[in-house]
């Protein structure tokens, strides 16, 4: 009998179908082993050369039977296959459960332990897959465990100076405060902003003779120069002369445009597609994405690779012939080259259907949300291997002549082939009507609007992990918990799916940039990241890339310990009385559980109370109590009556309201 251990229960089920006889398939339910919770774990030593590390693993938390069960079956086997996931935290746990069933006299021997790694849950990809083991890559071990190491080194000794200098509870990490720092900075941006004055001015024309046809064009030069009207003054000047303008028909420029359709997904792009179509987290995008690839739906969905194998390009190009028609199929297989560096040892595939034939996904163990995201990779897949579309685009320019000489333009698209648009059900055209140059127009109306410059956006889930992916900061398993740690942190609020700065967040951020540049530098982090790429592909040594990295951070910690200024927590006005003292005033302050009402005069008064914001104006549909913003346990926005818990409104959508208040404060409590 051969023993196949993978990480998940869902994964054993796959496997089992595709094994038969001579197998049994168990879980590790996870990390099998980890550095411990409750203390760093690692013991720093120092040498000449730099510092070592020895980390110290032990048994996660309620995997003792789990590991009991592993080693009894290891036991009995006659070969021990590890077959979890093909990157550098599947090997790390492919090494920690090897390292388990080998320790002490009753373990087992490793030349008895195999490694096998697949990017698909199929028969075809598993039966090669079994043709082809081999031994633990320590490369991608070291590598995982450097990035391990790395965090909590960073987490265990920054964490301690927030909470002397900031506030106790805090905590830092080498990603995630790079990223809540490009979120302040864009918050910073947002409040710096000035808006800008700007005039658009567009003018309804109809032809003279034949059909009155209306033919909208907008201002783009006056006397030959591009116009930038930024003054209701000018905009008023030139709507005078066009109003006494004499119209015709300038040039005409027609041109086939080709819209080229996507790559197939890559980890980044999957988890913006899912921000963007459905408005989901990225951690939503990823968690239903596994489900996928445990059921055997996609490819391994953790990867920065736009690679796809041959076969899989046959298959796809044999489905569209079949399908849609020759017409529909690109001249030659399209391979699309992945930007930046990708790891060999990691080159992954995108992440494509295992079978391009299963169009939908159907069956009693399919959810919806697993049905929408199969259909996105699905259609993203199948366009890849696609002629581009083509567009017909006119673009007419119109001239007016008064004392000066106007020219204006409209730009029409027709869809002359679809193509892979036919994918997406979405064809949008603007239809011109058909005119001749020289040919004399009748003017209608002519409108200035008066706009405005508009501010940065800030970051949702799709922006944020490109602009992280653009600096090279983190990886494709990183991005998701990253923003998920930031936001249960309180660094950052998510409403209405957008990231804001919240008042600790800057506050963490401002200090760790001015106490510790260097580790906050976008590109320090970006070189690091680069340094992990380096030891998995076995060109640098993990020891010594962390050596390099500790000495002048443990030095920053120590001066910063010794010489920072205790940072003092801004506080919110009310301008109300405090009613135990009625000395103080009552500010709205920043704990470790949020916002809370406390007065000025602490500690000598001990006043507190809840900060309860309400949307003014609504009240419950069940029982009429206000409507109240609350928040998950993982910072999550959502909406509930005030009566909770003997009503249990709830809602994550914001009901319509004119805007939210705050609640006047409720009376004295503990102090926060």
């Amino acid at each position: 009998m051969k023993l196949v251990i993978v990480e998940s229960p869902t994964k054993t089920k796959s496997l089992v179908k595709y094994l038969g006889r001579g197998y049994e398939v168990m879980a590790t339910m996870g990390h099998i082993r980890d550095l411990p919770k409750s203390k760093m774990g690692i013991e720093v030593k120092k040498r000449k050369s730099g510092f070592f590390f020895v980390p110290s693993y032990e048994l996660s938390a309620g995997k003792e039977e789990t590991a009991k069960k592993l080693a009894a079956a290891a036991a009995k086997a006659d070969k021990v296959i590890l077959a979890s996931d093909p990157d550098r935290e599947g090997e790390a746990i492919a090494w920690h459960t090897q390292e388990l069933l080998t320790e002490g006299k009753k373990g087992i021997k490793k030349d008895k332990i195999e490694r096998i790694t697949f990017h698909s849950i199929t028969k075809e990809a598993i039966e090669e897959a079994l043709k082809e083991p081999r031994k633990i890559d320590m490369h991608l071990v070291d590598a995982q465990q450097a990035r391990r190491i790395l965090d909590r080194l960073v987490g265990y000794e920054l964490s301690p100076v927030l909470w002397k200098k900031v506030r106790r509870g805090l905590s830092a990490g080498r990603v995630q405060s790079v990223a809540v720092r490009l979120v302040v900075e864009r918050e910073r941006e947002i409040e710096a902003f000035k808006a800008e004055e700007y005039w658009e001015i567009k003018v309804e024309v109809t032809r003279e003779k034949g059909k009155k046809e209306a033919l909208t064009v907008e201002l783009v030069k006056v006397n030959g120069k591009v116009v930038k009207i930024g003054d209701e003054a000018r905009a008023r000047e030139i709507e005078a002369g066009l109003n006494k303008a004499k119209y015709e028909v300038g040039k005409i420029e027609k041109k086939e445009r080709h819209l080229y359709p996507h790559p197939p997904f890559k980890t980044s792009t999957l988890q913006q597609a899912g921000a963007n179509v459905y408005g989901w987290s990225a951690k939503k995008t990823m968690s239903v994405a596994q489900r996928l690839y445990e059921k055997g739906a996609i490819t391994y969905h953790r990867t920065d690779s736009l690679h796809l194998v041959e076969s899989a390009v046959a298959a796809i190009r044999e489905m569209i012939a079949k399908e849609y028609g020759q017409e529909y199929l690109a001249d030659k297989e399209i391979y699309y080259k992945t930007s930046g560096k990708v790891v060999a040892q990691e080159a992954h595939e995108a992440i494509r259907p295992t079978h391009v034939s299963e169009v939908e996904l159907t069956g009693e163990e399919v959810d919806r949300e697993e049905i929408k995201l199969y259909q996105l990779i699905w259609r993203r897949t199948v366009a890849c291997q696609m002629r581009p579309a083509l567009v017909d685009q006119t673009v007419v320019w119109v001239v007016a002549e008064n004392k000066d000489n106007y020219q204006l333009r409209a730009v029409g698209e027709i869809m002359k082939f679809e193509s892979w648009k036919k994918l997406y059900k979405v064809i949008e055209e603007i239809i011109l009507p058909d005119v001749f140059e020289e040919e004399k127009l009748s003017k209608e109306k002519v409108e200035a609007v008066q706009k405005f410059t508009l501010a940065p956006a800030r970051y949702n889930d799709a922006s944020l992990i490109k602009e992280l992916e653009k600096r090279g900061i983190g990886r494709p398993s990183t991005y998701a918990p990253t923003i998920s740690t930031i936001i249960v942190r309180g660094y950052v609020e998510r409403k209405e799916k957008r990231f804001f700065a919240t008042q600790i967040g800057t506050v963490v951020a401002d200090f760790l940039v001015k106490n510790f540049p260097i580790e906050m530098e976008y590109e320090f982090t970006a070189k690091m990241e680069a340094d992990l790429d380096e030891i998995a592909e076995g060109k640098k040594d993990w020891e010594k890339i962390l050596s390099e990295f500790y000495g002048p951070f443990q030095k920053t910690v120590e001066k910063t310990t010794r010489e920072a200024e205790r940072v003092k927590m801004p506080v919110e006005h009310t301008g109300k009385p405090c009613p135990l003292c009625k000395e103080g005033e009552i500010v709205v302050r920043t704990g470790r559980f949020g916002r809370f009402y406390s007065c000025s005069r602490f500690p000598e008064c001990r006043y507190t109370a809840k900060l309860i914001v309400y949307l003014e104006g609504m009240t419950c549909p069940k029982d009429g109590g206000r409507i109240v913003v609350k928040r998950t346990r993982t910072g999550r926005e959502f909406y509930g009556c005030e009566n909770y818990p003997k009503c249990d409104y709830a809602s994550w959508r914001k009901p319509k309201a004119p805007d939210e208040t705050e609640a006047s404060p409720a009376g004295p409590g503990p102090a926060g």
